[in-house]
């Protein structure tokens, strides 16, 4: 019997240690009859250091119907972009994607360090790991919504070695 409860706690105690999913958040609009859903999941920033004036944030979205992100607003920095990184002749460049993020029907829109991502100009203080931020997100059609993105840093790649 001990041994049982002491597997059985030791169980408890390792699924507690597993990283939680933050939950999806959603927003529905209907047009014409036909509803679309956007779901938003796994909101994240990076930690900034002290004395940093922006900072980067990352989320996956998937549309039911085509959609686009048109933009962000949140407490923290006094201004938002939507930006994108791309190569051009060699030299990696980064701007703003002033039309927004088109969200085609049914696909997931990963925004990831090192291609879109979301920046956070002017931040009032440092993103430091473990609070949380809230993003509000803008559309295009659906209305909308806000999501909590934990600050932490990236979770190592599989082909990462320790």
């Amino acid at each position: 019997m001990t041994r049982l409860l002491i597997a059985a706690l030791a169980l408890v105690g390792l699924a507690a240690c597993q990283p939680r999913e933050p939950a999806a958040s959603t927003t529905s609009v209907e047009t014409d009859g036909t509803r679309s859903v956007i779901t938003a999941t796994a909101a994240w920033c990076r930690p900034t250091p002290n004395g940093a004036q922006a900072g980067a944030c990352y989320l996956t979205l998937k549309a039911s119907a085509g959609d686009r992100l048109t933009g962000v607003a949140t407490p923290v920095s006094t201004a938002t972009q939507i930006h994108e990184m791309a190569m051009v002749a060699g030299v990696m460049h980064m701007g703003e994607m002033a039309g927004g993020l088109p969200l085609p029907a049914g696909e997931t829109v990963t925004l990831a360090p090192g291609g879109v991502h979301l920046m956070l100009v002017g931040l009032t203080a440092p993103l430091v790991a473990g609070q949380t931020v809230p993003l509000t997100l803008g559309f295009e059609k659906a209305p909308a919504m806000t999501v909590q993105a934990e600050v932490r840093l990236p979770e190592p790649a599989a082909t990462d070695k320790p």
